[in-house]
């Protein structure tokens, strides 16, 4: 999304700062005799910068002689070199643009329009970043070389302090110094669009699922399995000391089981010695109801002793 909304404006205005640049600075030389002197000499300079080729003609104060006098060096190859990369940029994120809307799935087809696009995203990410840097140099080349105090320093008649020289009009640079904000803008904005255009390709899809473990994985990896072979360690060295507890366990278990049989036993014992007399009435008597009336008697019980 960053792509498709913020490239084409900040490549526009990157190159649109800088391509249209035009200044001008303007000195002012009074001589001694009056009537020679100059009070507004402008020099007038623009892109791409070769200001070698720019020229004026100031006065000498000398009977209306004046001279021819160029200014100093040639910032042509970082001025284009950056705009060139602000317009390639602003192409190619217009047609990419384009594919992203209207041909999604041929562009998700065989995986080779992301790689394409992610080499190309980095190419024009280190571009920036190169053109960037070499035309804030340029800048302040080109801002030493147009200094009216410079600028002065050129003209024969300033040389001598009869005459007065003075600068009237400085260059404006807000200008330029907006065209190198944006370059890094556009160098920002191409780098952290390269991890969205990464996620994209075969290669981050192969990465996750295929997940390599990093070193620090390993090494805590190794520190759990190192902490786990401990733990088993000391869980079989506390087994063994349960094993004693475990064999008096049963020890005692089986001497209460004994017990238990012992008891057992003693109990059958017991029930075997104690038994209750038998008794035996024997042959029955038959005696009547009038000798128990008469005679007073009554029944009797024998028991026998066995």
């Amino acid at each position: 999304m960053c792509m498709v909304i913020f490239a084409p404006i900040f490549a526009i205005c990157a190159f649109a700062t800088c391509g249209g640049y035009s200044g001008h600075l303007r000195v002012r030389v009074e001589c001694l005799d009056k009537s020679q002197s100059n009070l507004s000499i402008t020099v007038n300079f623009a892109y791409p910068f070769r200001l070698q080729q720019v020229h004026f003609q100031p006065t000498l104060c000398e009977r209306n002689r004046q001279e021819s006098i160029f200014l100093v060096g040639d910032y042509s190859s970082s001025a284009q070199f950056f705009v060139t990369v602000a317009v390639f940029a602003f192409l190619y994120s217009l047609m990419a643009t384009v594919v992203y809307i209207y041909y999604q799935n041929k562009y998700r087809e065989g995986n080779r329009g992301p790689l394409v696009d992610f080499v190309v995203t980095v190419l024009f990410a280190f571009m920036w970043l190169v053109s960037s840097c070499a035309w804030a140099k340029s800048l302040s080349d080109v801002k030493s070389a147009t200094d009216p105090t410079q600028v002065l320093l050129l003209i024969s008649a300033c040389r001598y302090p009869a005459n007065r020289c003075s600068a009237s009009h400085h260059p404006v640079w807000s200008e330029l110094n907006t065209s190198v904000v944006f370059g890094f803008v556009n160098f920002i904005l191409w780098t952290g669009n390269i991890w969205f255009v990464f996620k994209e390709t075969g290669w981050y899809k192969t990465g996750q699922r295929y997940p390599m473990r990093s070193a620090s994985g390993r090494r805590a990896n190794g520190m759990s399995q190192r902490l786990y072979s401990q733990s088993s360690f000391d869980q079989s060295g506390d087994s063994f000391y349960q094993h004693p507890y475990r064999q008096a366990s049963f020890d005692q278990s089986r001497e209460s089981f004994g017990q238990q049989h012992y008891s057992q036993g003693s109990f059958n014992q017991s029930i075997g010695s104690f038994r209750l007399p038998q008794t035996s009435l024997g042959q029955p008597i038959i005696i009547s109801q009038g000798d128990v009336t008469s005679k007073g008697l009554n029944p009797i019980i024998l028991v026998n002793d066995i």
